[in-house]
């Protein structure tokens, strides 16, 4: 018996998959040396939910203002003037600057909640003690910078010292002379609450009503004043509250023979204050105490000299062996010390979704310190223990700190422990700018060289040339890693090359 032929089948199609629905939608402003970055959650009715990181940019960047304010329009624009919470993550120009140079652009924005760390908390008295420390060290470094800006004839490396207290003062001040302090409070006012929200690490991780999905974990900054690492070695700690040795040093230095200070005592001088010339008075030939000595003549000829080339060989230009300046050396120790504790003094915060157990890192400008601090942090989550190092491995988007420094993203108790091989990363950075802040190596090449690796090519700088085209991509290809897709808007041609923004969905 003949069988019946089987009836021909029509292959299955295979169902289209679905679109991947991105955690998160992060808006990476590109103003170089500068934060400026808009997060982009969903609620459960689909609406978005919008947190701010930071909107400022260093005083170095010709322009930089009106930037901001292009930025600011942007984000107008995008949120509808909506911001369910705004994240200042520390008290620097960059992070801060654009509330106050764009406050009223700002103005017209509905804030919901601002989240700050413990270190901005006006009642906290280890926080006092810190801005005590921070008002005396800025003072010394502005009186510094004005002397040497005012001299003539300084060696190489006190110019460097000059150019390095500049740039440490931009992170502080605005090109008027505006405080960062002024800029932090304009943010802290957008909010229609009371006060700031402020955080610290430990306790259980922070949760929001909207976001049932969410979890946010306070790495830091420390409590431990050694892990803000306002000194170079923790068993060499100077007590905040008198501004430390350095600038006391320097304060004591800069009101020296000043005429308009009678009172003043130098402990260290072995002679009276009216024992002597003072050295500006010799260099500007006026006679000492004593007229029958000539220390001006004396002076001029063997330590400033005449500039004219027509003098004899030996009594030309003698100011290379004036060391009356180096003494201010020591305003590069306190800038340092300055500026590596307001960096550490970041707000850091891991997104961690819960679904996924995927995290997102923004770690602010946290140095070396703050990053240490983490090693030992846990928190309850249900009945499990969360630590750091397992956040770490489940790290698969990085805001990488401090525009890519050196001293920003440590590799044993950092990118070593990121493991996840969905990571990329972002870096807030503009090589060329730093150079003419005098930042050296910024960013740092080996840590750009470990990130390339560790994220197989997906990282993205804020000074990537395709950022400056309308249809610009990177060399990677997305969906790839933790990005599954980027997009980035060139700026007004007016302002300058380069993207105006970079998007990225992230999952």
């Amino acid at each position: 018996m003949s069988r019946k032929p089987a009836a021909t089948r029509r292959p299955r199609r295979a169902a289209a998959p679905a679109a991947r629905a991105p955690s998160v939608t992060v808006r990476h402003y590109c103003q170089g040396i500068g934060d400026c970055h808009l997060l982009t959650f969903t609620r459960a009715d689909g609406s978005p939910f919008r947190m701010l990181i930071d909107c400022g940019i260093h005083v170095s960047i010709a322009g930089g203002p009106a930037l901001v304010a292009d930025i600011v329009a942007d984000l107008k624009k995008e949120t509808g003037g909506k911001i369910d919470v705004l994240v200042v993550t520390h008290e620097h120009w960059d992070h801060v600057s654009g509330f106050l140079t764009a406050k009223d652009l700002f103005k017209e924005f509905s804030v919901g909640d601002i989240w700050m760390a413990w270190t901005e908390d006006p009642a906290d008295p280890e926080a006092l003690e810190l801005d005590k420390f921070k008002g005396q060290a800025l003072a010394a470094l502005q009186g510094a910078s004005q002397k040497l800006d005012g001299m003539q004839g300084l060696n190489p490396y006190m110019e460097r010292v000059r150019d390095g207290l500049q740039a440490v003062l931009g992170f502080q001040f605005g090109a008027a002379g505006e405080r960062v302090r002024s800029a932090r409070n304009a943010a802290a006012k957008l909010s229609a609450k009371p006060s700031p929200t402020y955080f610290e690490p430990g306790g259980a991780p922070q949760s929001i009503a909207e976001l049932p999905n969410l979890r946010i974990y306070v790495l830091g900054p420390p409590r431990d004043k050694a892990a803000l690492r306002l000194e170079e070695k923790a068993s060499e700690m100077f007590p905040l509250a008198s501004g430390g040795p350095f600038a006391r040093a320097l304060s004591s230095g800069l009101k020296m023979n000043q005429a308009d200070d009678p009172t003043y005592i130098d402990e260290l001088s072995p002679f009276e204050r009216n024992v002597g010339t003072p050295l500006s008075a010799a260099l500007n030939g006026e006679k000492g105490s004593d007229p029958a000595v000539d220390i001006d003549a004396f002076t001029r000829k063997h330590y400033s000299g005449p500039v004219s080339s027509a003098a004899p060989m030996e009594d030309r230009d003698q100011s290379w062996r004036r060391i009356d300046a180096d003494w201010m050396a020591i305003a590069a120790d306190l800038a340092l010390q300055l500026d590596r504790g307001v960096n550490n003094t970041s707000l850091v915060l891991a997104f961690e979704f819960i679904d996924s157990g995927r995290v997102f890192l923004f770690p602010g400008d946290a140095q070396i310190g703050n990053w240490l601090s983490w090693k030992d942090l846990k928190w309850p989550v249900g009945q499990a223990t969360v630590t750091t190092a397992d956040l770490l491995a489940r790290t698969v988007y990085l805001k990488v700190a401090h525009h890519g420094s050196q001293n920003a993203t440590p590799q044993k108790q950092g990118l070593d422990l990121m493991t996840s091989p969905d990571l990329s990363a972002f870096i807030p950075t503009n090589k060329l700018d730093a150079v003419k802040v005098h930042w050296g190596e910024m960013p740092y090449d080996p840590i750009l060289a470990a990130l390339e690796a560790k994220t197989k090519g997906r990282v993205i700088r804020a000074d990537d040339s395709w950022l400056a085209g309308a249809n610009g991509r990177p060399a990677f290809a997305s969906p790839s890693g933790s990005i599954l897709a980027v997009r980035s808007a060139p700026r007004d041609p007016a302002r300058g090359p380069g993207g105006l923004w970079v998007e990225v969905d992230l999952v």
